[in-house]
């Protein structure tokens, strides 16, 4: 239900084997419920909603939060898009559902615990620990408001559309013209005149005018205040009552501030994201999951995607990036690994320390794939001495081509 038109302007992908791989982000990414919450105490208007983990708590929710309500919408919370087209393995269909009070029990119930599969999750799907139960509400009309980072205006960018609630690539693509991109100045913060605008491209129909900019003011102050990265709104939508609401939200934090946002970062959900992820977010490293056989033990974004590129020149499949020595344990926990390259430019870090520990940590994981080592940079000459005298099997290469053919080849013979 989300879209993601403003992805093209926050982040970036990776074509690995023919599909797109996401790079791994640095930042935080919340349940719609927590969103929801956070949402209402900024003053923005929400469904009225309760999070639950049991069918206990689903029975126990409808008989305090929603005595007089005949229909509930019941949403399945994973950190994923596309969960009312999902399927779940069980065979249920669509993680979204409506449905009366009296049924609420039992489909939250199919829900709990079962994996949901989404164009997002991958065919893995992700579990489902918890539903939501919202109150059903009359909308009249649906649009579409988004809050990104813009690099070319370096600061904060609204994006608003007439149309919501459907996939917001389509509507850019045939109608570009509804869309409207209202950019912020960073210092000033957000005018009347800015909001108005905003309010303007959403062109509601029955929503009060004025009620309606200070939401979108209130919306951008939670985007700074929270150090958002992203917040999505996907249907904003007019109730039959004439107000404008958050009917379903989507948002990022920036992890740079998770010193000043503890109470948000403490709603991270790990058991969402990949174990290996979580794994090198503790060590301090970037952990990038690919399709290949081959792990890439890489410092620098750069050198990472040089890597990568000729790898694939030489015929074979990046698996995987991290970037400092210590991760050998998290990168040959990839089943799929049948080779690893080691590729490291020694700058301040002297390539003689970076081999001894390289063979310091081959030696601890006890390394049972063949391992391929380019150093360049200060002290090459000793780190290559240090590679060779080790006793270790290590293969080492002369040059960036080298090793990606040296790899390609040890993948082979295994």
């Amino acid at each position: 239900m989300v879209g993601a038109l403003f992805n093209k302007l926050a982040s970036k992908s990776l074509k690995v084997a023919g599909t797109w791989q996401q790079q791994q982000l640095r930042r935080l990414n919340i349940h719609e419920y927590q969103g929801a919450e956070l949402m209402g105490k900024f003053g923005i208007n929400v469904p009225k909603g309760v999070a639950v983990s049991s069918v206990e708590e689903v029975r126990k929710a409808i008989q305090t939060t929603f005595p007089n309500e005949k229909e509930l919408v019941v949403k399945s919370q994973i950190l994923a898009g596309g969960r009312g087209l999902g399927k779940f393995t069980s065979g249920l269909q669509g993680g979204v559902h409506i449905v009366k009070a009296e049924q609420a029990e039992e489909i939250a119930g199919k829900m709990l615990g079962q994996t949901l599969v989404t164009k997002q999750t991958g065919p893995q799907g992700k579990v489902v620990s918890k539903v939501y139960l919202c109150e059903k509400v009359s909308l009249v009309n649906e649009m579409y408001f988004a809050i990104t980072l813009d690099r070319t205006t370096a600061g904060p960018l609204i994006i608003a559309c007439r149309e919501g609630g459907t996939s917001i690539e389509d509507l850019a693509e045939k109608y570009p013209d509804m869309i409207i991109k209202v950019p912020i100045d960073v210092f000033k913060g957000i005018t009347d005149e800015d909001a108005a605008k905003v309010v303007e491209g959403l062109a509601p129909k029955v929503a009060d005018k004025q009620a309606s900019i200070e939401q979108v003011k209130k919306l951008y102050n939670l985007f700074r205040e929270s150090d958002c990265t992203q917040l999505e709104i996907n249907p904003i939508a007019e109730t039959s009552d004439n107000k404008l609401i958050a009917a379903d939200a989507k948002l990022n934090f920036d992890d740079n501030a998770a010193y000043r946002q503890k109470e948000i970062f403490a709603l991270r959900d790990p058991t969402q994201e990949d174990p290996r992820e979580v794994a090198a977010a503790k060590a301090d490293l970037n952990y990038i999951g690919l399709d290949g056989e081959i792990g890439c033990m890489v410092n620098g974004a750069g050198l990472a995607m040089a890597t990568m590129d000729i790898i694939k020149l030489h015929g074979g499949t990046p698996a995987n990036f991290l970037d400092v020595v210590e991760a050998f344990k998290i990168l040959t926990s990839d089943d799929k690994v049948k080779a690893i390259l080691v590729n490291i430019f020694g700058g301040i870090m002297k390539c003689d320390v970076i081999a001894s520990g390289i063979v310091n940590a081959a030696k601890h994981v006890s390394l049972k794939v063949p391992v391929v080592v380019r150093l360049e940079g200060t002290n090459v000459d000793q780190g290559k001495r240090i590679l060779k005298e080790s006793g270790m099997a290590l293969i080492t290469a002369e040059d960036l081509d080298d090793a990606a053919e040296k790899a390609v080849k040890a993948l082979k013979s295994t």
